[in-house]
């Protein structure tokens, strides 16, 4: 794992037995992220789509204490098939900041697969807070290890899910 301090930029990291195709699969089914969330903040997907080309939009229902139950809307904004997944949360339904100018934080989340032989992948995740607020970015600077921590979880949680494929 490696991060970049200042700018908000949490990076993990970790090698999973199986084809980058078969990875991609599931990081481009929204109703299947719930099942690799580190976090435990996801409860389900609200978009029954899988996610096809950049330009989508994908709504998953969240649970955060300080929020409670809520909404994002994940607009995608990076999309290699096999190589390259990632989209741009925006504050929807229940968001504190739904309705707020500029509710956007500017944040994304990006999943690059690497293969590294026939039946194995190096899948690098990382979350861009580079653009967010400047009080935004410190809030993720300050919580660096529990980022880190949710992040590791979630690639764990995704290398079970291909290994029982």
């Amino acid at each position: 794992m490696t991060s970049t301090a200042g700018e908000a930029v949490v990076v993990a990291s970790r090698r999973i037995g199986a084809p980058a195709e078969a990875i991609f699969r599931i990081l481009a089914d929204p109703g299947r992220h719930p099942d690799f969330d580190g976090s435990g903040m996801l409860r389900s997907g609200a978009s029954p789509a899988v996610v096809s080309e950049v330009g989508d939009v994908f709504v998953m229902r969240m649970h955060y204490e300080r929020y409670g139950d809520y909404e994002m809307n994940n607009h995608v904004v990076e999309y290699e098939p096999g190589r390259r997944i990632g989209w741009a949360p925006r504050p929807g339904r229940g968001h504190p900041d739904a309705t707020a100018p500029g509710g956007a934080w500017g944040h994304r989340w990006i999943f690059d697969l690497l293969p590294d032989g026939a039946e194995a992948t190096v899948v690098i995740e990382t979350f861009d807070g580079s653009r967010m607020p400047e009080d935004k970015r410190a809030e993720v600077d300050s919580g660096r290890a529990w980022w880190q921590r949710q992040m590791a979880s979630t690639l764990e949680r995704l290398a079970a899910l291909c290994a029982a494929r």
